[in-house]
């Protein structure tokens, strides 16, 4: 039973959090500052740290360079109520395994749990439980258009050509932009992605140039940018037509002149960075609109690259169920071995707007709840049997009346946001701002809701 250090402030969801984990065969003893949870760290022997941020005598970021500096093999997984893309960061260059946000989903916290203690063992010399591998870390796939494809990313890569990839959302753009750097001469250094959709306006130009110490409020310490990160070697924009007009001005000059100038600084700084971009904005729509330069563009389109959806690539669908399901079999110590024929007629007919990153999490899901050997419809998620069962809403379906309002707004919410979504092909880019917020309130009511 695996051994597990809750260091958390908050006791009543320390004992929700013990219970449940507790109910998942993990054994939890829980310290409720950083003082207590630094010496039961040193008195026993742990597999696995659960880490609150702020904690009431000292900051996560410092209890984390404490334990690891003590014990560099033991994984540790940092837990807040705040989202900050910067922290986030921070904290796994400092050694965190993953940085997950409160309210925490439970099945998520346990599949990030169990990947943590595969590779604690790994690093320990233990060698993963798993019972069944994937043969490699990829799907190429036998359609003719996974087949091109491959073989346009094997022809520009060589090059120092801009690439745009296009594609809807969880197709895999940033894995074909990973190959490309792989199989680059850049590919001894570092490949950097930064996704353009997560930056703010305010500071964008910051994450991306980096900044001078005092160039504006907050900015106590001067910043790197992840181009000075990445010099050398690629730097993968993810959603760049979400980028303002001032930032895209700076990256066509990073691009035209190979120089750089951090936010209130004078000094220039070189690079020598091959940039990859993504979207499945339409770009060429944005400059008609003039939301995004057409010289920018120009200078990024040196070759473009389309990533088919799932839908498009329906002899490699069952490559794809197989391959997922032996990867989450790996990750989750379960040993299943096939698919029901109901489920693989499901997977069939339906539309797989959210792609690959759809179908993963959904086989992720179902050999989670799978305890024998095959994946069987109780698995799958309920939403996705209704789609193909039924796809008229679930207003349309419900005749009698609901007198929960906020049940009901709740109801109406969910169903607007999904709607949107399919619309949009999950790009929630473009779905926040048909729904008038931002993304990170998109991503919090997805979380709420059980969106994939």
């Amino acid at each position: 039973m695996p051994k597990i250090l809750l260091i958390e402030d908050d006791k009543t969801f320390s004992r929700i959090l013990e219970g449940f984990l507790g109910k998942n065969r993990f054994a939890v003893e829980t310290a409720h500052d950083g003082k207590v949870g630094l010496k039961k760290f040193h008195e026993g022997t742990w597999d696995l740290i659960l880490l609150d941020y702020r904690l009431p005598d000292v900051n996560g970021l410092e209890m984390l360079a404490e334990l690891k500096k003590a014990s560099p093999g033991i994984p540790v997984i940092i837990m807040t109520s705040f989202t900050d893309i910067r922290t986030a960061v921070k904290a796994i260059k400092s050694g965190a395994y993953e940085y997950i946000t409160k309210p925490v989903n439970p099945d998520e916290l346990l599949l990030v749990m169990r990947n943590a203690l595969d590779r604690g063992r790994e690093s320990n010399g233990q060698g993963s439980i798993a019972k069944e591998k994937p043969t490699r870390d990829y799907v190429i796939g036998k359609s003719a258009v996974s087949q091109q494809l491959h073989e346009y990313v094997h022809l520009v890569a060589p090059t120092d050509m801009s690439v745009i990839i296009e594609g809807e959302s969880g197709t895999g753009k940033e894995y074909v932009a990973n190959s490309i750097h792989h199989l680059s001469k850049r590919s001894k250094k570092p490949f950097v992605a930064v996704d353009c959709g997560a930056l703010s306006k305010e500071l964008a130009a910051s994450e991306l140039f980096g900044h001078a110490k005092g160039s504006f409020t907050g900015a106590v310490t001067e910043k790197m940018g992840q181009f000075v990160f990445a010099n050398g070697g690629t730097i993968f924009l993810d959603e760049v037509g979400n980028l303002s007009y001032e930032v895209q001005v700076k990256l066509l000059r990073a691009l035209q002149e190979r120089v750089i100038q951090p936010v209130g600084s004078n000094k220039e700084i070189k690079i020598d960075v091959r940039i990859l971009t993504a979207t499945n904005d339409d770009l060429v729509a944005g400059v008609k609109q003039g939301e995004f330069r057409e010289d920018l563009y120009h200078r990024l389109n040196e070759f473009k690259l389309r990533v088919p959806p799932l839908r498009a690539r329906g002899e490699d669908l069952m490559e794809f169920c197989e391959f997922f399901r032996k990867k989450a079999n790996a990750e989750l110590s379960r040993s299943t071995k096939k698919f029901d024929p109901a489920v693989l007629e499901v997977f069939k007919t339906y539309d797989w707007p959210g792609n690959l990153r759809e179908m993963k999490n959904v086989i992720k899901r179902s050999v989670l709840l799978t305890e024998d050997d095959v994946i069987g419809l109780d698995a799958l998620p309920r939403e996705m049997i209704e789609t193909i069962r039924n796809p008229v809403t679930a207003s349309q379906k419900s005749a009698s009346p609901i007198y929960d309002l906020k049940a009901l707004q709740e109801s109406q919410e969910r169903e607007l946001i999904v709607k949107t979504l399919q619309e949009v092909r999950y790009n929630k880019s473009r779905a926040a701002r048909i729904l008038n917020i931002d993304r990170k309130t998109l991503y919090l009511k997805m979380e709420k809701y059980g969106i994939t």
